[in-house]
C-alpha cells in the first residue's frame, strides 16, 4: 500500500465504565477521601454520582475488593479496609534529609516512572491526557505567580501514573509522597537552587517533552523523555553531593603525616 494511502490499523483500547469508577474510588480511598473503616455510598448513590448502572458499580466494587481496598459485608454495605499504602506511605516521613536518600528515591522513581510514561502513552484516554495537561499548566501558573510548584509537579507525575490504568503505579508513587519532589518547599532536599525560577523552568521544559510524547502516543519517546528528566535530577543531586564533599575537604584540618 502506498505511503500516502496507508491506514493506521492500531486500535485504541477504550476503558470500560467500571475502570473509570474503580480509578475514581481508588483515588479517593488512597488520598484519604474515604478513611479506613468508612462505609462507601450505596450502589444506587454511586451509580448516580458516576452516571453508571448498578451493574457497573458492582463490577467496580468487585475489582476494588480483589485489590484489597474495600470489603463487602453482608447486609451492611461496602467498607474501606486498612490498606497497605497508608502504612507504606510512612516511608516518606522517615527518609531524612541526606542527599544519598534523595538519590535512592530517584533511583526507585526511575524504575517506576520510566515505564509508567511509556504505558501512559499507550493506554491513556482523553480524560486522563487532559488531567496530565492540567497539572502541567497548573505548574506554569504557580511559577508565574511565584508560588510553590511542588504540588503541581507531583500531580503531573501522579496523573501519568494514573494514565497507565494500573493502580499499583499510583500506589507506589503515593507512598513516596510529595517529599520526593525536590522543588517543593516541604522536601527535605530542597535547596535555594532547586527552588529557583531557572531550575523550575528547566523542569517545565523536561515536563513538556514528556507531555508531548504521551500526547503523541509514542511510548519509546515518553520513556526516553522521562528517563532524561529523572536522570537530570539525579545528576543535580550528585553535583550537590560533590560540592558538599569539596567544601568539606577545603575546610578540613590538615592531617599530620
Amino acid at each position: 500500500m502506498a505511503a500516502d494511502t496507508a491506514v493506521d490499523l492500531r486500535i485504541e483500547r477504550k476503558p470500560k465504565l467500571s475502570e473509570s469508577v474503580v480509578s475514581a474510588i481508588r483515588t479517593q480511598v488512597l488520598s484519604g477521601g474515604y478513611a479506613p473503616g468508612e462505609k462507601l455510598p450505596t450502589e444506587t448513590r454511586m451509580g448516580e454520582l458516576f452516571g453508571v448502572s448498578r451493574t457497573v458499580v458492582r463490577e467496580a466494587i468487585a475489582t476494588l475488593a480483589a485489590d484489597g481496598l474495600v470489603e463487602a459485608r453482608q447486609g451492611a454495605g461496602v467498607f474501606v479496609k486498612n490498606h497497605p499504602t497508608i502504612t507504606f506511605g510512612a516511608i516518606s516521613l522517615d527518609v531524612g534529609n541526606k542527599i544519598s536518600h534523595a538519590l535512592n528515591v530517584i533511583e526507585v522513581r526511575m524504575g517506576l516512572e520510566i515505564e509508567s510514561a511509556g504505558l501512559a502513552a499507550l493506554r491513556r484516554n482523553a480524560a486522563q491526557e487532559a488531567q496530565i495537561q492540567e497539572a502541567f499548566f497548573e505548574f506554569d501558573r504557580l511559577l508565574e505567580r511565584g508560588e510553590a510548584t511542588g504540588k503541581s509537579d507531583f500531580a503531573f507525575h501522579r496523573e501519568i501514573a494514573a494514565a497507565t490504568n494500573n493502580s499499583y503505579y499510583v500506589e507506589v508513587l503515593d507512598a513516596l509522597g510529595m517529599r520526593a519532589i525536590p522543588c517543593d518547599i516541604a522536601s527535605p532536599w530542597g535547596t535555594d537552587s532547586t527552588l529557583s525560577r531557572d531550575y523550575q523552568e528547566g523542569l517545565q521544559r523536561e515536563h513538556l517533552a514528556i507531555l508531548k510524547a504521551i500526547s503523541a502516543g509514542d511510548p519509546e519517546a515518553a520513556r526516553a523523555a522521562m528517563r532524561a528528566h529523572l536522570t537530570a535530577s539525579q545528576e543535580r543531586y550528585r553535583t550537590l553531593l560533590s560540592g558538599q564533599q569539596a567544601r568539606w575537604l577545603s575546610s578540613a584540618p590538615k592531617r599530620k603525616p
